[in-house]
């Protein structure tokens, strides 16, 4: 397994990530899977074994069971690993009870500590941007719970370049710690961050976890050209993330299918390695819904794309420039080269 910086800090994460959505299947998320403490030990003893340290959780999966799942999973491995959760969505009613507000992450913070069974996190993210709470506030509660001792680093997730760029910005200001990552939609099909989070995080140092690398499944090997939806997908019961343009998934595929039949390996290793490759990128983050998933997605680690394989990835997988970056590429490429397509 590979560890990487998260980002401008000198916090080691393993490449590969392990994501809790399907622990707890409380609500919407038992369409993402039911894994409880005896089978989530297992996943966990496997990740451990394949060298995976960031474990990563939000109090909004299953309205906190995937929290209290994962805690019991750890237990005393606690401490030999990478904690991190998130903050923002409205798992209880009543006011003060979502977004950034100090009040709610304070509160929230608590929560998670709780669920978790731990007296730190070693990474508190911001779940979604909130515009309606002073960004000052939100950053100076992050710090001031790391000056606790409740948490040791601060991140975001789903921000917009302009809005992480911004809370870079105060926290500079305000000499406040800064966010040291982003979590981000990030695959073959979901390329759109490459246009501004991408140049973003490799110029401020905000290091990337990429989360859903199959796009909620897409790039599974399940959907395919000319066949029928899968009898077994959690997409029969969810929508994809973002907007999807089947034709180009089909596309994108086939470059894959060749890809892995030459190396012997299944098509979700390809989709996951090719997200470890691109610049920027920390972590992958992963999930499974039983033991035989998880194994092959571990698996990934175990090799790497060529930067051949990356290139034809990249072109079946390419995106037409939104402006302004069509007209800098076109008028002024000279001052504004493209990003490395590999780390």
């Amino acid at each position: 397994m590979e560890y990487r910086l998260l980002g401008g800090s000198g916090l080691e994460v393993s490449v590969l990530s392990f994501g809790t959505m399907t622990l707890g299947g409380e609500g919407r998320f038992a369409a993402m899977g039911n894994v409880q403490v005896e089978e989530a030990r297992r996943f966990v003893d496997l990740c451990l074994e394949a060298g995976v340290n960031l474990y990563d959780t939000a109090d909004m999966y299953s309205a906190g069971k995937s929290e209290e799942v994962l805690g019991k999973a750890l237990g005393s491995r606690r401490k030999d690993i990478v904690l991190a959760t998130k903050v923002f969505v409205r798992i209880e009613p009543g006011t003060n009870k979502a977004g950034l507000s100090r009040r709610h992450i304070v509160e929230a913070c608590e929560a998670s500590l709780r669920r978790l069974g731990t007296d730190y996190i070693d990474l508190y993210q911001a779940h979604n941007f909130d515009s309606l709470t002073p960004l000052d506030e939100t950053l100076r509660a992050f710090d001031d719970l790391i000056r606790a001792g409740k948490i040791r680093y601060a991140g975001c997730s789903n921000y917009s370049g302009w809005q992480l760029m911004k809370a870079l910005s105060i926290s500079d200001k305000l000499g406040t710690s800064r966010y040291i990552s982003q979590q981000i939609n990030y695959s073959l099909v979901a390329r759109d961050a490459e246009h501004e989070l991408v140049p973003l995080g490799l110029d401020q140092k905000t290091g990337i976890m990429a989360w859903s690398p199959l796009q909620g499944g897409l790039l599974s090997g399940k959907f395919r050209r000319g066949e029928g939806r899968p009898a077994e997908s959690r997409l029969n019961t969810l929508e994809a993330p973002g907007t999807v343009d089947m034709e180009r998934v089909y596309r994108i595929v086939e470059a894959m299918d060749g890809i892995a039949a030459h190396r012997g390996v299944s098509v979700v290793q390809v989709a996951l390695n090719w997200a470890m490759r691109k610049p920027g990128v920390d972590t992958v983050i992963i999930g499974a819904r039983n033991e035989r998933q998880l194994q092959d997605n571990l698996a990934a680690a175990t090799w790497t794309l060529s930067d051949a394989e990356m290139e034809q990835l990249d072109e079946a997988s390419a995106l037409p420039l939104p402006y302004p970056y069509w007209h800098q590429r076109r008028f002024a490429a000279e001052r504004n080269p493209p990003l490395p397509h590999t780390r």
